[in-house]
């Protein structure tokens, strides 16, 4: 073991302090959201600890942003927690599905809040005006609402998948990884943040993040299989066994290794950004997950 150094412990300490605030500030943010959306966020499960780990994460992954900076971010995770909870728990047939899907991607391409009425449809609106205050939001905006619809229509899928007791295979499961919404979050954190030049590549950051969404999708199976089993929630354990998905999940981090580094020269912030998010991630899936302890 390398010997330990105060001013090495120093500066450690003080650099992940600095980053406990920013979730700090986050944490406070999303709380007044929720607040604000009662309907959206019943308690449990989205509790404090939920919204600390949510703000947690967004701190952790792209620690160079002001609070500020991160709200975006911070806002999209919680709408996609909503989205999640809402299409899980409240649609109880498919027109409830595609109503609520329907809405929420009229709302992205602007419509008033009397076409999306719900609260999912307001809470959404928000984050839409917020990016519309950066400055190109209109040229950007289709990439955001196919983000969005991907999203969507992959949750739609796999609340068919539930209802029918279809086991899809691997691969089709994975092809429908965008409904666990990073991409969508990460796209908007990147329109409200990025520069001009960034901003040019976005198509390439957006494929680069659906495969690390993959890597998410295979790291979170792992930690709530479990949880998934009694809930009846579909999990890549549920299809092949678990030395298949470990393997997968190892040749997809190499691969996306590869992957980032290529971009690095083009995007070098953002495939740092990507590259955090895979390592912060399935670090904290190793002892817990974003839903805690709650059955879904």
């Amino acid at each position: 073991m390398p010997a330990l150094h105060t001013s090495d412990g120093f500066a450690a300490a003080s650099e992940q302090g600095r980053i406990y605030s920013l979730a700090a500030q986050g944490q406070s943010d999303l709380q007044q959201r929720a607040q604000a959306y009662p309907s959206l966020f019943p308690n449990p499960p989205v509790d404090d600890a939920m919204l600390s780990a949510l703000a947690l994460s967004t701190a952790f992954i792209a620690p160079w942003c002001t609070a500020e900076q991160l709200r975006v971010a911070n806002r999209a995770s919680l709408w996609v927690t909503a989205e999640d909870w809402q299409i899980d728990h409240a649609a109880t047939t498919i027109d409830d599905v595609y109503s609520s899907v329907s809405a929420c991607l009229a709302v992205a391409d602007g419509a008033t809040l009397d076409v999306g009425n719900s609260a999912l449809g307001q809470f959404l609106a928000e984050i839409r005006d917020e990016l519309a205050t950066v400055v190109g939001f209109s040229e950007l905006r289709p990439l955001w609402c196919e983000a969005l619809r991907r999203l969507l229509t992959a949750d739609a899928r796999e609340w068919q998948w539930r209802q029918l007791q279809h086991r899809p295979s691997l691969s089709e499961y994975l092809d429908n990884a965008d409904n666990y919404g990073a991409t969508f979050v990460n796209i908007s954190h990147w329109i409200f943040t990025a520069d001009a030049e960034t901003r040019s590549h976005l198509p390439d950051l957006i494929a680069a993040s659906r495969e690390v969404e993959r890597i998410l999708r295979l790291s979170n199976d792992l930690a709530s299989y479990e949880r998934d089993l009694r809930s009846g929630d579909l999990n890549a354990l549920l299809l092949v066994g678990k030395e298949e998905v470990s393997g997968q999940l190892r040749d997809r981090i190499k691969a996306c290794r590869d992957l980032l580094h290529a971009l690095e020269s083009i995007c070098p912030q953002e495939a740092v950004y990507l590259a955090r998010e895979v390592g912060f991630t399935t670090g904290f899936y190793h002892g817990t997950d974003f839903w805690g302890s709650v059955d879904r």
